[in-house]
């Protein structure tokens, strides 16, 4: 049961309190601590694309069983995504990041002692279980530190950094199988995420009012004022009923924005998975190439993450319409990544693709704000249960971009998959411009 008070709470941060003074900036090291988080997740996750030409003639795995390999991560994190997210709603982001976190982390470190195919697929789906519940409990917090107006960009921040592990890992994890072995990457990977609990634990509140260095100001920003000049109350410190599954579930909205979220996992899972392995043998190019070139795309996908973030909330600051925030910003920039991927399937020159592939994740990352935030525009107090929901569902779909690329790569046929998630990414375009609705709650019952 909740207190109907943060019991650790300075008297000047209850509901009640007028606002005075200039307001102090404590949410946004909450973000950047969770940011970080992203950061390791993404480091933890696809350390594996690098290693996998080492483990694939270790273990004498094909192209198929490498595929099997990367998607049982997201079969195991599709499977944790509602449990994950339920517990984030009712424990609390703090709680569930704390148990998580390093129990991912010793899996990760865990792989490195991967024996053949059998104990590989045990940690990894293992693994996946338990980050699974990263981003929901991540998107509860971010629901209780940070106004509407502010959703957009701190999903562009927290995405940004995601991207920003992509774009290192490459370099990193090649320096390190370089001069140490491959299941190195796993050690040092891991570790980043022991240490990273070790300062939430120090840090994170699950809500500004329990934050000794949230003063009134800031937390008039987050939860509004009532009209006499008093500060709105958290409904976190109040008792609420349990999440309505039947009705979040019957809900339409509900189910577009899943697919939605199916369609621009889908896109992006080729960069973190395949997109190595296809520098390396259908471009080419040496190994200290690929870890430089395949840096590219997602630098380009962290500008993309921070233009979404900020359109998106530009967008609502000028229209005060989430409708038209939300999707100007998904369906175009969806839209635009599947036309940026034609050029790169049907060019023979290295240079030509490697610019169409970084302009189609540029557009494609614009995505993530939108699709982030409107789980919390639609879910509310149950925002980590429908962001799990959505990321449940994207995973999945994200599970089969590498098993049809694996299938189609073995045929021969390296310029088919570009053109099956062309037009998947299309698709997905439709979805926004014309279904999902950031109004239309799927938490609440309608008359």
């Amino acid at each position: 049961m909740l207190p109907s008070t943060p019991t650790s709470a300075p008297q000047s941060l209850v509901s009640g309190t007028k606002v005075i003074a200039q307001a102090s900036k404590t949410r946004w090291l909450v973000l950047l601590l969770l940011s970080v988080m992203y950061m390791i997740t993404y480091m933890d996750r696809t350390g594996i694309s690098i290693a996998a030409p080492s483990m694939a003639k270790e273990f004498a795995l094909s192209d198929t069983t490498i595929g099997i390999v990367f998607s049982v991560f997201l079969w195991a994190y599709a499977i944790g995504q509602i449990p994950s997210g339920w517990l984030a709603d009712r424990l609390g982001a703090r709680l569930v990041l704390l148990i998580i976190v390093p129990l991912w982390s010793l899996l990760t470190a865990l792989t490195a002692q991967a024996k053949g195919i059998v104990s590989l697929l045990e940690i990894r789906f293992t693994f996946g279980l338990a980050e699974a519940g990263a981003f929901p409990a991540a998107t509860r917090g971010m629901q209780l530190w940070f106004p509407k107006s502010e959703r957009g960009i701190v999903h562009g921040i927290t995405h940004c950094f995601s991207r920003l592990a992509i774009a290192v890992v490459p370099f990193l994890a090649v320096s390190i199988m370089v001069a140490f072995g491959w299941r190195w990457i796993f050690y040092f990977f891991g570790a980043a995420g022991l240490l990273w609990s070790l300062a939430f634990y120090r840090v994170y509140r699950n809500i500004p009012e329990e934050h000794p260095g949230v003063n009134c100001s800031e937390l008039s920003h987050i939860r509004g004022t009532h009209p006499d000049g008093t500060i709105k109350a958290s409904s976190h410190l109040q008792q609420r009923p349990p999440a309505p599954w039947k009705t979040i579930f019957c809900s339409p909205n509900m189910w577009y924005i899943a697919a939605g979220y199916c369609c621009f996992y889908y896109g992006t899972y080729f960069y973190v998975t395949w997109f190595p392995t296809y520098l390396l043998q259908y471009r080419h190019l040496s190994l200290n190439a690929v870890g430089t070139l395949a840096s590219l795309p997602l630098v380009a996908g962290m500008a993309g993450d921070l233009a979404g973030g900020r359109l998106t909330d530009y967008l609502y600051k000028k229209t005060a319409k989430l409708r038209i925030a939300r999707r100007a910003v998904g369906g175009p920039a969806m839209f635009l990544s599947a036309v940026c991927l034609i050029p790169a399937a049907m060019t023979h020159n290295v240079w030509m693709a490697m610019l169409s592939l970084t302009a189609s994740l540029f557009f494609l990352e614009m995505v993530v704000s939108p699709a982030w935030a409107v789980p919390m525009d639609v879910g509310g107090e149950y925002s980590g249960t429908v962001s799990g929901i959505m990321n449940m569902a994207g995973s999945l779909a994200a599970s089969l971009s590498p098993i049809i690329f694996g299938i189609l790569v073995q045929r021969g046929r390296w310029i088919a998959p570009f053109f099956v998630s062309a037009g998947v990414l299309l698709t997905g375009a439709l979805i926004w411009i014309f279904l999902i609705d950031p109004d239309k709650s799927v938490v609440a019952q309608t008359a």
